[in-house]
């Protein structure tokens, strides 16, 4: 059931990544994009942990928040 939900956190992931993100243009402050970091920490943690990790990061991603180099632990 887990990796069920994490195909599907995945799926919408994408969905962003080959639609809105084109016309949305480079606005994410860390390296890889969040979007990436999402599919790679759900991937890696599941999709609670790892969507947990994901919004975090989100939200970190503004002008007062953090930029660069932020991997997946």
């Amino acid at each position: 059931m887990s990796k069920l939900i994490a195909s599907f956190f995945i799926f919408l992931i994408r969905i962003y990544q080959y639609t809105l993100s084109p016309f949305i243009g480079k606005a994410c402050r860390y390296t890889p994009t969040c979007s990436h970091y999402s599919v790679e920490a759900i991937r890696k943690y599941g999709p609670f942990k790892g969507g947990g990790m994901s919004i975090r990061r989100i939200v970190s991603c503004n002008p007062w928040g953090g930029s660069g180099y932020d991997p997946v632990p």
